[in-house]
């Protein structure tokens, strides 16, 4: 494959053949409706992708970049007998003191960053897990804890390296291709290769400190809490973040609730602001933990599990912008019947991220291809299995969609909204792209990549309407 191209000494080309080492270059978070590869190109430099990219293209082969290798859209099993991009020696976290900025590969993963940036006396919004890649997270736009603080992601990019589908290294931000910027800023995997970002860190609000709660709850008091969390509607604090799981208690034989809270703030303070939490007196592990350390620590230190590698997982999504109880009991309800019907499926989950939007809603819509700032919860049906049984796999996903539709009906939206990094794949585009940002996107779309070689990830058309 690369006879005719002149590679870095440290980049690595890798078929099925090189048994070890091509299934760790492939390996994945998820393996439902996977991309099959025929070779992995492994840069070790920006310009072997470019060059990667013109291989690729030259013999029309369907191509990935993959940094954390997290991404899991069922359109990206469109890819067949593909080459991988593996970006993950392009991993370098570079911290600029004087400017407050951090420079970082586009194979980094959050968990390469935090400590870092925590260790130079900076903070800057993550996602909820160790293991994605962050600029894989940042082009869909980013949500997080700290989105009511510091916003999205995207709103702490200042510039990129890309790829473009021609073959050209070039580089993006406000002021150099500033309509590509804007585009990539929340539909980013439709236009190219980043291979390094440029981000602004913030200065720590409570001296980087933060009060993690952890909680259970077992399925007699799952209402209860499900009517505490509708009462932040409208009220939740810039500084207070959520996440609660729906998951199987093999031990009780039955679903129950592991809720994790984070106050950035004081610990007397959070305890008041969680009050209809405490009130209903669950088991509670509490610890105020640096900011760095609070996915590490959340959920009971869930993240190993949330993170591990090789597992099916078919996920279904939908934003919200209303926290609507009766919903929350519906799911719970249905959940119980699927576990108790599908034993093999226990291991399946929902997950409830019910983040502030202060800031991310402060920037202003027009200024980035994102469309859900308004969005204060995204909820994700995550179905995982063992064995290959085909009634369980369509008994799973048929309660995916049959959740996500329930609650579409309470979001608080006309229709379905899904935070792209979270769509299943089979959602019209305007509910992951939103239908006034689309024109634009389509146009740039055609300028930039006319021949859609970045076509996998919930492709955008070249013309709409």
């Amino acid at each position: 494959m690369g006879n005719t191209f002149h590679w870095a000494p440290n980049t690595t080309i890798l078929f099925p053949d090189e048994i070890d080492a091509f299934y760790d270059a492939t390996t994945r978070w998820t393996i439902y409706k996977p991309p099959a590869y025929s070779a992995v190109i492994r840069p070790g430099t920006e310009a072997d992708v470019v060059q990667a990219v013109k291989l690729a293209g030259s013999h029309r082969v369907p191509f990935l970049a993959t940094g954390g290798r997290h991404g899991y859209t069922t359109t990206l099993g469109n890819i067949q007998s593909g080459l991988e991009i593996d970006l993950s020696q392009l991993n370098i976290v570079v911290i600029d003191l004087e400017s407050a900025t951090m420079t970082i590969g586009g194979g980094a993963t959050f968990a390469d960053v935090m400590d870092p940036v925590h260790e130079a006396g900076f903070e800057i919004p993550t996602g909820s897990s160790s293991c994605p890649g962050m600029v894989g997270a940042t082009v869909g736009a980013g949500v997080g804890r700290y989105s009511g603080v510091y916003g999205l992601i995207i709103d702490s990019l200042l510039s990129a390296h890309l790829v473009t589908a021609g073959g050209r290294l070039i580089e993006v931000s406000k002021r150099s291709n500033p309509e590509l910027f804007w585009a990539i800023r929340g539909a980013g995997a439709n236009f190219g290769i980043i291979t390094s970002a440029v981000y602004q860190l913030q200065t720590p609000i409570n001296r980087g400190l933060a009060v993690n709660a952890d909680f259970i709850f077992s399925a007699s008091v799952a209402s209860a809490y499900f009517k505490a969390l509708q009462t932040f509607n409208g009220s939740l604090p810039a500084e207070l973040a959520t996440a609660s799981v729906i998951r199987y208690n093999e031990t009780l034989n039955e679903p129950e609730i592991l809720a994790n809270w984070v106050y950035m703030g004081p610990e007397d303070r959070a305890r008041e602001i969680m009050a209809p939490i405490l009130d209903i007196n669950p088991p509670i592990a509490s610890s105020v933990v640096p900011w760095n350390k609070i996915i590490a620590t959340a959920g009971f230190q869930i993240d190993p599990l949330l993170c591990q590698d090789e597992v099916p997982r078919a996920i279904y999504s939908a934003n919200v912008r209303n926290l609507s109880a009766s919903t929350y009991d519906l799911m719970f309800q249905k959940m119980g019947s699927f576990y108790a019907d599908y034993p093999a499926a226990r291991s399946s989950l929902i997950e409830m991220e019910i983040f502030p939007n202060q800031a991310a809603f402060s920037v202003p819509y027009e200024e980035t291809a994102y469309p859900w700032r308004d969005a204060l919860g995204n909820m994700i049906f995550l179905f995982s299995w063992s064995g290959d049984n085909s009634t369980v796999i369509e008994a799973a996903n048929s309660l995916g969609r049959e959740l996500r539709d329930d609650f579409v009906t309470t979001s608080g939206y006309p229709d379905l909204s899904v935070y792209i990094n979270y769509a299943y794949g089979d959602e019209e585009i305007e509910q992951i792209y939103g239908k006034d940002k689309l024109p634009r996107l389509a146009q740039l779309k055609k300028t930039w990549d006319p021949n859609d070689f970045f076509s996998y990830n919930n492709k955008l058309p070249n013309k709409y309407p």
